[in-house]
């Protein structure tokens, strides 16, 4: 005979203690290349920085990234990286970067080649002015009719 307390109540077990909620600080960072569409990345942490840093890191590769975070048993997204955009706009970046460098470099050497010009300028002028007064110190010509000598300078009355 069946010897239990309520025959007509089928037996149940005691219900396991523990925690059933979903983890809801999970995030997921999927990731999606245009060159293999059928083959997405898709990272589960619960980590906001390192799913933050994985979703970098899938963009710098070039792929769409999408991260979202557990809202129960749906997942909302929270933000979404273009890969491809932010690798053209660095590239464009990098090249402007590099054209006002050239740029610079041009300017600087050529305003280093104006300084020697001026330089050099000067140098001449400053060697013409010690010549010339050494001229205007040396003693006059003397002005004989036998030994005519040419003037060192004319004044405007003369002319």
């Amino acid at each position: 005979m069946n010897r239990r307390k309520h025959p007509e109540r089928p037996h149940r077990r005691k219900p396991t203690s523990g925690d059933r909620t979903r983890n809801s600080k999970l995030f997921r960072v999927e990731a999606s290349w245009d060159s293999r569409p059928n083959r997405p990345a898709i990272r589960t942490t619960t980590d906001r920085a390192q799913a933050r840093r994985l979703a970098d890191t899938f963009a710098q590769q070039g792929a769409y990234v999408i991260v979202q975070a557990a809202r129960g048993f749906e997942w909302r997204t929270l933000y979404e990286l273009d890969g491809p955009a932010l690798l053209v706009e660095r590239q464009a970046a990098e090249q402007a970067a590099a054209e006002a460098a050239e740029r610079a470099r041009q300017e600087a050497e050529q305003r280093a080649q104006q300084a020697a010009a001026e330089q050099r300028r000067r140098h001449r002028l400053a060697a013409e002015a010690a010549t010339h007064a050494r001229e205007l110190m040396s003693a006059p010509a003397i002005v004989r009719p036998e030994h005519r000598q040419r003037a060192r300078h004319i004044t405007g009355a003369q002319r």
